[in-house]
């Protein structure tokens, strides 16, 4: 890497920049369904994260052993990335605590994130950050855990703001399945999937306040779910209204097959990512002051614009130029 200032320091000093993780996010229940997504994640790359699900995963009564083989599984030798989150039980149920000293403990360090469920406000969710950094603590977890957060109840969606505020979150998630639940009936079943789930007025609300409230506060919002779990142009077509029409840089996927579809469509142009790759590399020889490119003008604006598109390409695995990736990446 040049020895020139790197654009995370000339563009972001003393600001919070948005989070670079990968575009997908794979969820899977059992220890079977979790060695299955680690051995994609092998075949594949680091380019989508997979959250071990405490919340749908657990048989009734086996919650502290399924927490324990989540542990078990995001502390292995398997875990070549580092990139396997928890999903925790929602605050409101009995054995939430459990899960986070189990986790913790367990495989405090090699854990990439909590996701945390059915949150009703931002001051219950301060509750669950706080005993979390102390279960870190306790443990003598050095590091902070980033949280992600869903968004699918009324009272979350109010305060979803002060939730993306909060420093320990990085990504917000829109639970869209217990989102339409929680309407008792007054919004459809066909709202939860295409084209239903882009056009109901209530959803298009939902999905715009989370996207604009996470995008402003410096994390990535994630879609939710596509029922759809075969048919990769659907999927394909799902991920790409999400990011185009509401600004999501993340979503879900609940197959393996969803992975690849929802990876190729949250992903930068091509074409777009070698321009910006270009673009920065003359304004870092600049010093990052204005320059011109293809007979166009650039500063220090746009140049923020590109860094995001060409860190976005490259944890989405976009090829970048040998030259381009040493200056910025190696």
């Amino acid at each position: 890497m040049t020895d020139r200032l790197h654009p995370s320091a000339a563009l972001y000093s003393g600001e919070k920049s948005l989070p670079v993780i990968p575009a997908c996010e794979h969820f899977a229940g059992s220890e079977k369904l979790i060695t299955k997504a680690l051995e994609l994640q092998h075949k594949l790359g680091p380019v989508f994260d997979i959250t071990c699900d405490l919340e749908d995963g657990a048989a009734a009564g086996r919650e502290q052993s399924h927490a324990e083989m989540a542990a078990r599984m995001v502390s292995s030798a398997a875990n070549r990335f580092g990139q396997v989150g928890i999903r925790i039980h929602d605050p409101e149920h009995a054995d939430w605590r459990q899960d986070v000293d189990i986790i913790i403990a367990g495989c405090g360090a090699q854990l990439a994130y909590i996701t945390v469920p059915k949150v009703t406000s931002a001051a219950q969710l301060n509750d669950v950050s706080d005993y979390i950094a102390s279960a870190c603590e306790r443990c003598g977890i050095a590091k902070s855990l980033p949280l992600h957060v869903l968004v699918e109840t009324h009272g979350a969606l109010r305060d979803v703001w002060e939730i993306a505020a909060n420093d320990s979150v990085n990504v917000v998630d829109f639970g869209q399945m217990d989102f339409v639940s929680a309407h008792h009936g007054a919004i459809p079943a066909s709202a939860m999937r295409s084209p239903g789930q882009f056009e109901h007025r209530l959803i298009v609300r939902a999905k715009a306040e989370i996207t604009a409230a996470a995008l402003a506060n410096g994390v990535v919002p994630a879609h939710s779910v596509c029922l759809n779990l075969k048919d990769q142009d659907v999927v394909y077509d799902d991920a790409c209204r999400a990011r185009d029409d509401f600004g999501f840089l993340r979503m879900w996927s609940i197959y393996p097959a969803q992975i690849e579809p929802i990876v190729r469509a949250m992903r930068p142009d091509l074409s777009e990512a070698a321009d910006a790759g270009e673009i920065l590399l003359a304004a870092q020889a600049k010093d990052w002051g204005p320059i011109q490119y293809k007979q166009e003008l650039y500063d220090r604006a746009s140049y923020r614009y590109y860094w995001i598109i060409l860190q976005r390409a490259h944890v989405t695995g976009v090829e970048i130029s040998d030259h381009i990736r040493a200056a910025f990446f190696d």
